[in-house]
């Protein structure tokens, strides 16, 4: 996937399946969107789905530190980096 339609799914998922509304790409989703842990979870659950792969333990972990959807999408392309190397 292009960094572009990984961004675009992203926001798809945050604004259908989470509710959000205009999402910007360095919005802090903790402090503007209300996300937890929980959806933290969730998400990478949505995650695993998209690229057709389970997470290792060590790669959810290193999700956690992830803040806003611009961080999501550089975690998604390392994901696939280190997958296909």
């Amino acid at each position: 996937m292009t960094r572009d339609e990984i961004q675009q799914a992203i926001i798809t998922i945050l604004t259908k399946d989470f509710e959000f509304e205009n999402p910007g790409l360095e919005d802090n989703l903790r402090d503007a969107h209300g996300f937890d842990s929980i959806d933290a979870i969730e998400l990478l659950g949505k995650i695993e789905l998209l690229l057709g792969f389970s997470l290792t333990r060590e790669e959810k972990e290193q999700a956690m530190a992830i803040r806003t959807i611009k961080d999501v999408v550089a975690y998604i392309e390392e994901l696939q980096r280190s997958r296909n190397s």
